[in-house]
């Protein structure tokens, strides 16, 4: 819904134009009522007179002739959709407001798409100013509109975007918080935003991101892999020469196609993968590959790879006393089903790869080990992780029919989140996840929207990291699937 304050600036940004739509009829009506009017919108008459210059100036694309007094088509079209926003400002009805606000922006695409050749079409596309009427303001208005509902999950979305840190153009950074909001949009059902938001990031990659010495892509294979859109991710995943980059866009490739169903791109992934880190001697990437093999369905594969690759990187590590080992093969442990193992090696990865901290945990619990679990999780430091590994494991608790032990879980996590009184955004969206895990309700909804009030009032540098983890909560909750790790 929008806001008072927002009601206010919208009727003084339109006020100006509507202003030389009210004050004709009133010179009309009699010269005491025009009187009043010149006096009470004397300060926005300049604004507006401004607007509907430029508007009548301008070539409305048809055969109406502007400059002899009639107006052209486009013309016509932009002030009824000014009238109608003049509308929507004056009303206090939010069902009437978004029904007139929708009607004014069809009536600006239709200026768009019957008068392309029109000077206001142009300036429309290119959010152009209009007088003083700002086109990028009002879609921004129009999208907001999914706020009539404020626990609506598009409305989150909405939330989300807002906070993002802006895209740099042209685009040269990984940025898999705007490309997380691309595959929420997706999985939301909002094809259209999604869209929009993720070609700018492909056709980076097709101005040569790929050929980059790092590998880097960007991320948009792994987001494309989310969205259903395979051929493509794997157009790009293929074209990328580092071990690295390679082998974890294949994995993700298998892993979405692993959720769809899809068995034989997941298999065929799956051998594609072996294949190319034993062709290009990639080390540390194995463990995603054994977890890859897992996902297929070749175990005896797996935890031989597994085995051979774990073995030799505890040999370097004895020889070199440098990093143990890659925190990937911590996951696969957990995966093949070697608690001591994956608890070790987390261990020793988890300062630097926090992440690995719910990822390993979560399998284990879902593997039947959630006493272990549980008792690490109890000595995790940070809070915002201990609260994301409670949310994983009460799931597990949940999908192995264990609600004692996922209430004893929950009231863990409800601890948590009281200690840290609504001041802690990301702890709040797992207590949501946890909340739809639980209860399988609606009832995470309210704390979802405690999570974004929190995050939208936090410091630039906690919003400004955020967006990632929120998104990948919302889509977990909605879809019952990970983002990705």
């Amino acid at each position: 819904m929008a806001s008072a304050l927002s009601r206010v600036l919208a009727v003084l940004r339109t006020a100006a134009v509507a202003a030389a739509l009210w004050l004709p009829a009133a010179t009309a009506a009699g010269p005491v009522l025009a009187q009043e009017a010149a006096v009470q919108d004397g300060a926005a008459q300049d604004g507006a007179v401004q607007a509907m210059t430029v508007a009548q100036d301008q070539d409305g694309g048809g055969a109406d002739n502007p400059a002899a007094g009639t107006p052209g088509p486009a013309n016509r079209l932009f002030v009824q959709a000014l009238q109608l926003i003049r509308q929507a400002d004056n009303t206090y009805d939010v069902a009437e407001e978004g029904r007139l606000l929708k009607e004014a922006d069809k009536l600006f695409n239709d200026i768009v798409t019957k008068y392309p050749d029109s000077p206001l079409a142009v300036q429309l596309v290119t959010n152009q100013f209009v007088g003083d009427f700002d086109f990028y303001e009002f879609r921004s208005r129009i999208r907001a509109l999914v706020c009539n509902d404020a626990l609506n999950s598009l409305c989150f979305l909405h939330r989300i975007g807002e906070m993002l840190p802006p895209v740099e153009t042209p685009i040269t950074a990984a940025r898999w918080d705007w490309l997380s909001l691309a595959v929420a949009y997706q999985q939301l059902g909002d094809t259209g935003r999604a869209k929009e938001i993720m070609a700018p990031f492909v056709s980076a990659v097709r101005r040569g991101g790929v050929a980059d010495s790092s590998g880097q892509d960007l991320f948009v294979a792994r987001a494309l892999s989310l969205m259903g859109q395979s051929p493509l991710a794997l157009d790009i995943t293929r074209q990328i020469n580092d071990c690295s980059t390679r082998i974890y866009n294949l994995a993700d490739i298998a892993k979405a196609a692993a959720w769809r169903g899809d068995s034989g791109l997941t298999n065929a992934l799956a051998d594609e993968a072996k294949s190319y880190a034993s062709s290009h001697n990639c080390a540390w990437e194995l463990g995603l590959v054994a977890q890859t093999l897992l996902r297929a369905g070749k175990e005896a594969q797996a935890r031989t790879l597994f085995l051979n690759t774990v073995e030799t990187q505890f040999s370097k590590f004895k020889e070199t006393r440098g990093d143990c080992c890659p925190p990937e093969l911590a996951v696969a442990a957990a995966d093949i089903g070697e608690p001591k193992l994956a608890l070790g090696l987390l261990s020793t990865v988890q300062d630097e790869n926090p992440w690995t901290i719910p990822a390993v945990l979560g399998r284990l619990a879902k593997r039947g080990e959630a006493g272990m679990a549980v008792a690490y999780a109890e000595q995790v430091a940070d809070i915002d992780t201990r609260g994301e590994a409670y949310a994983e494991l009460i799931e597990a608790a949940m999908k192995r029919g264990e609600p004692a032990v996922a209430n004893d879980l929950m009231n863990r996590l409800n601890k948590l989140v009281d200690e840290a009184a609504g001041r802690r955004p990301g702890l709040l969206a797992q207590r949501a996840k946890a909340e739809k895990a639980f209860y399988n309700d609606d009832r995470w909804r309210r704390t979802f929207q405690l999570s974004i009030n929190a995050a939208e009032k936090a410091s630039n540098f906690v919003r400004r990291d955020i967006g990632a983890p929120l998104l990948a909560a919302l889509v977990r909750i909605e879809t019952g699937l990970p983002m990705l790790d």
